[in-house]
C-alpha cells in the first residue's frame, strides 16, 4: 500500500523547519500540532479541512495554519486507486509558537507579523499575487542555508502580515475542543465520511465507528466541529458540486447526483441556501472569472 509522507518534529537548534513533500497522496490524517505551518500545494486536487470550514483545493492552495488548528488536505479518491498515476507535491514550513523565542510579539518592529500570527489561529488563505511571490520564496528557502534562510522567512511573514489577498478560514466563533486522546476517532469519521459521502451516509454507521450511541456522537460531533453532522456532510457535497461545476462538463443534474444528492430540486434548495446562487449561476461567474 502507498505510504503519505510523515512530518518531523523542528530540532531544537533551527528556528523553523522547511519540507518538499512529494508523494501518492498527501497525509490522510486528519490532525493538528503545536507550531504555526505554512503549506502550499504545488500539485494535486481535493478537499481541503480548517477548523470548522471546508472547501475543495487544488494547484496552487496556500494557507497558513496557528498551533493546534485541526487540518486535512484530502485527496480525490482517484489519487488512492491501486494503479494511479496520480501524485502530489507540495512545501510546507513548521514554525514553533516561541518562534525566535516570542521576539516577534515582543518587539515593535513584528508587531505587524504578531498580529498576523493571532489571526492565523482561523487558518489564512493567501491568494493572488502575494500567493505567487510567497510561492517561489519557500521554493527558493529549500536551498537557502545560515542567515538567509531567517530572513528569507521573515521577508514571507512580512509580505502575509502586509497583504490583502489573504482570508481567514474558519468562522470567529471556532474553538477547537478536540482532546489529543480524540485525533484517531475524527480521523476515522473523517476518512469514512469522505469515501462514502457520495451515496447513502448512515448517522448510525458513523456514530458506531466513533464508538458512540447516534445521539452522543450528534453532540460530540457539533461541539468539535462547529456544526450538526447532517450540515457537515451537506457542505462536503456541495463543495464536491462546486468542484464538478468547473472541473467537469456534467449537467446539473449529474452533478447532484455524483454529489450524493437523491433529488436535484433537493440539490438546488441547498446549493442556493449555501452559495447565495443556482449551480448554474456558480458555473457561469466562475468562467467568466477565470477566463475558461
Amino acid at each position: 500500500m502507498k505510504k503519505p509522507v510523515k512530518k518531523s518534529r523542528i530540532p531544537e537548534d533551527k528556528a523553523f523547519v522547511v519540507k518538499e513533500l512529494i508523494a501518492p497522496y498527501f497525509d490522510v490524517n486528519w490532525h493538528f500540532h503545536s507550531e504555526y505551518q505554512l503549506f502550499t500545494a504545488l500539485e494535486g486536487r481535493g478537499t481541503r479541512f480548517i477548523g470548522d470550514h471546508m472547501q475543495s483545493f487544488r494547484e496552487g492552495d496556500m494557507v497558513l495554519t496557528g498551533p493546534n488548528l485541526p487540518h486535512l488536505w484530502r485527496n480525490d479518491q482517484a489519487y488512492f486507486e491501486p494503479d494511479s498515476k496520480l501524485r502530489t507535491h507540495g512545501i510546507v514550513v513548521y514554525f514553533p509558537e516561541d518562534f525566535l523565542r516570542n521576539s516577534v510579539f515582543e518587539l515593535e518592529e513584528f508587531e505587524s507579523i504578531a498580529q498576523m500570527l493571532k489571526k492565523s489561529q482561523r487558518g489564512i488563505a493567501i491568494f493572488g499575487e502575494t500567493n505567487r511571490w510567497i510561492k517561489s520564496q519557500m521554493q527558493a528557502l529549500l536551498k537557502d542555508k545560515g542567515i538567509e534562510r531567517i530572513l528569507r522567512f521573515l521577508n514571507i511573514l512580512e509580505k502575509i502580515a502586509e497583504s490583502n489577498e489573504c482570508k481567514q478560514i474558519a468562522h470567529v466563533d471556532y474553538i477547537n475542543t478536540h482532546k489529543e486522546s480524540e485525533k484517531d476517532r475524527m480521523g476515522l469519521v473523517y476518512e469514512y465520511v469522505m469515501q462514502h459521502f457520495q451515496n447513502k451516509v448512515s448517522l448510525e454507521n458513523v456514530a458506531a465507528l466513533a464508538n458512540l450511541s447516534p445521539s452522543a456522537f450528534s453532540r460530540f460531533f457539533k461541539a468539535r466541529v462547529n456544526k450538526s453532522f447532517s450540515d457537515f456532510l451537506t457542505d462536503l457535497r456541495i463543495a464536491h458540486s462546486c468542484k464538478l461545476l468547473h472541473e467537469t462538463d456534467l449537467n446539473i443534474s449529474e452533478i447532484a447526483y455524483e454529489s450524493g444528492f437523491l433529488t436535484l430540486s433537493n440539490f438546488n434548495k441547498l446549493f442556493r441556501e449555501r452559495m447565495q446562487k443556482t449551480p448554474g449561476e456558480y458555473r457561469r461567474e466562475f468562467f467568466v472569472s477565470y477566463g475558461s
